[in-house]
């Protein structure tokens, strides 16, 4: 996997920024739904699943334009970690339904622990996901990940994960 999620996230939060947002300040702060979620999913490595990964995060009460702002950190049951902060777009607008979809880009450092080499420690996560809104502002999303160091070095396998994450609205 290359950077094509990372970018679908800029081509999705770009367009709708300058569609929806740019007559009032395009990358004007605005509130957000804060969040806390929790992912659990198949790491995959090289077209090998490898393992499990438990991921975290906490979704800003505020955004800049499409822009909302998004914080996580993960560990795999080979003890290799990520820790980062970026931005996620989500939009409902393609269903009249509780259903939506999102991208994310976060640059964050990873840890090997026992997990494979992966290169330097810099490396930029990004995400296509489809969820479902309940009623009461949490959701439930199907999530594809794929994170590497940009080739900012030779050695750049990547790392994927599938998986489900369920996240409750605080505010």
């Amino acid at each position: 996997m290359d950077g094509t999620l990372a970018v679908i996230w800029l081509i999705t939060s770009l367009a709708d920024m300058g569609l929806n947002e740019c007559a009032s300040g395009c990358l004007a702060q605005r509130d957000a739904p804060s969040r806390f979620w929790v992912q659990g999913g198949q790491v995959i490595f090289q077209e090998d699943e490898i393992g499990e990964e438990i991921y975290v995060g906490y979704d800003a009460p505020r955004r800049y334009g499409p822009f909302h702002v998004t914080y996580g950190a993960s560990i795999t049951d080979e003890g290799a970690g990520w820790v980062g902060a970026g931005a996620k777009w989500t939009t409902r607008n393609f269903s009249d339904g509780p259903f939506f979809i999102e991208t994310s880009f976060m640059p964050g450092l990873y840890a090997q622990g026992d997990g494979p080499d992966l290169g330097v420690a810099l490396h930029f996560r990004s995400a296509f996901g489809a969820g479902y809104i309940f009623d009461n502002g949490a959701t439930l999303t199907v999530s594809y990940d794929h994170r590497s160091n940009g080739d900012i070095q030779d050695l750049n396998p990547g790392l994927e994960t599938l998986s489900v994450r369920y996240a409750v609205r605080l505010n």
